[in-house]
């Protein structure tokens, strides 16, 4: 055997032993990191190394490893066509199809974003109107407060929280109010994280989540059970609002308060169904965020009223959105780049997706997890877009009082 011959089948050799060696390093590093990942109410995902380790594969997660890429393809199977061909998940078909097919269609979302939600937004899952001067932080408190104050809620009263997340306006309502809150989600995940945030507060005697589908309240809930109900961009997930109102109106008293936060379109204000680049981006949003379709203020209203509610209040929250004394809701998604808000810029996105793809090609993070971080940062440009052209809006605000009769 020649001399060279001979060192190139060394190197060869050490190569093997080096890629061999990193297959079982790499690995049991990250699940060494991963072992530090603490589930706190506090600082879960403050760390960014045992944070972004964690992300869809932490000791909560129900999904397993292997089926997170099975999940996002079932999803984007709901939404065949959407950012391809303009209109293809509006057709009457493509709708009925994620009626029909919601519960797997919002389960599955909430597996595969919740993680990515609270990694980059925090335990409450939703935007805010924002004045100048205040924190994004401090405006997503004031409007889960808002509610509070808006329908009523005090002390000892039991509150209904309709589409809960993992419980982070319940928590921060029920500390405000020193109301006994229950939150309904559909995702086990969101339930298993949420109850155990509560613990973490001490709410667990006052504060709890269960799993079930608010669709059927009627079959969680006894009648007239609560005190008051309130939902933040939440049944926008909704198959059929009446279906979803009419359950919240059997769980109120008589007189009972409903009030809310809805995602919809703004046709007063711009939106053209018949505009392409308006359904692109509406339809973007629809597919980023597990939706059926996005309806209108009168779509809401009707259905409020045809499930045994008076309306007496409803605005668009956003409707100042471009105020010299107002930050845009969307503004937090374009971004200013200071570290407490990083992670929400479409910077922080793009270091997000960066990051997550290296763990994924490492096989530290589920294959499946990139496709999740390119379908959330897509969706966050065309909310911007909806944002800027004020052709939709994620604050539309209601009151209504269940009737008496």
């Amino acid at each position: 055997m020649s001399l060279t011959s001979f060192s190139l089948k060394k190197d060869v050799d050490i190569r093997i032993i080096y890629t061999a060696g990193a297959a079982v390093v790499i690995p049991l590093s990250a699940k060494l990191i991963r072992s530090f990942f603490k589930r706190n109410v506090h600082t879960s995902y403050q760390n960014a190394l045992t944070g972004s380790v964690s992300i869809l594969n932490n000791q909560d997660s129900v999904l397993q490893r292997d089926g997170v890429n099975a999940s996002i393809d079932g999803y984007e199977k709901l939404f065949d066509g959407a950012r391809k061909e303009g209109g293809a998940i509006t057709t009457n078909e493509s709708i009925k199809t994620r009626e029909k097919e919601y519960k797997t269609m919002v389960d599955s979302f909430y597996n595969l974003v919740t993680d990515f939600y609270e990694w980059g937004w925090g335990q409450s899952f939703h935007f805010a109107p924002r004045y100048v001067g205040e924190t994004f932080f401090e405006s997503i408190k004031r409007a889960e407060y808002f509610l509070a104050a808006s329908a009523g809620f005090g002390k000892g009263d039991k509150v209904l929280d309709v589409g809960c997340g993992v419980g982070g306006p319940l928590r921060n309502i029920a500390q405000f109010t020193y109301a006994s809150i229950t939150g309904i989600t559909i995702n086990e995940y969101q339930v298993k994280v949420g109850n155990k945030y509560c613990e973490q507060k001490g709410l667990s005697d006052t504060c709890q989540l269960v799993q079930g589908d608010f669709q059927k309240l009627k079959e969680k809930f006894e009648p007239e059970s609560f005190d008051y109900a309130y939902a933040i961009e939440a049944t926008c997930h909704s198959p059929n609002r009446v279906d979803c109102f009419s359950g919240v109106a059997h769980c109120l008293k008589k007189g009972g308060v409903f009030v809310g936060y809805e995602w919809i379109v703004l046709p007063e204000r711009g939106y053209d169904k018949d505009n392409d680049d308006h359904v692109r981006v509406k339809e973007g949003i629809e597919v980023g965020n597990g939706l059926p379709t996005l309806a209108t203020a009168a779509d809401v209203i009707k259905a409020l009223e045809d499930s045994g509610f008076e309306v007496v209040e409803s605005y668009d929250a956003n409707r100042n959105v471009h105020s010299e004394f107002e930050i845009p809701w969307y503004q937090t998604l374009k971004g200013t780049y200071d570290m407490n808000g990083f992670r929400m810029t479409r910077l922080g996105r793009i270091c997000t997706h960066i990051m997550v793809t290296t763990l994924e090609f490492l096989r530290i993070a589920p294959k499946g997890t990139v496709k999740v971080s390119a379908l959330l940062n897509a969706t966050a440009l065309d909310l911007v877009e909806g944002g800027e052209n004020e052709i939709f809006t994620p604050s539309f605000y209601f009151k209504a009082i269940k009737k008496y009769s």
